[in-house]
């Protein structure tokens, strides 16, 4: 998968886990996310992953969540593209 097309992907998602309607259309790969978007909590986060997980058909373990993963958008998409690579 293209990264752009990846990015695009990840975005959708967000937009529609968190309600966040025209809002997503401005997040980028530098965009910071949690602590940075009010609907990003914890319970957020698990309905993300779930969400990753059914698109992209990857499984994602517990130990593998970290901060890191979701400090932006490229990186929550680099996460899911080393997965789908692996």
């Amino acid at each position: 998968m293209r990264a752009t097309s990846l990015l695009d992907a990840i975005r959708e998602i967000l937009k529609d886990s968190l309600q966040l309607g025209e809002r997503a259309d401005e997040l980028g790969s530098e965009s910071p996310l949690f602590g940075a978007i009010p609907e990003f909590d914890s319970m957020a986060v698990v309905t993300v992953i779930t969400l990753i997980e059914e698109q992209f058909g990857i499984e994602v373990d517990d130990e593998e969540v970290s901060a890191e993963m979701f400090a932006t958008v490229g990186a929550l998409a680099e996460f899911v593209a080393r997965k789908v690579e692996a």
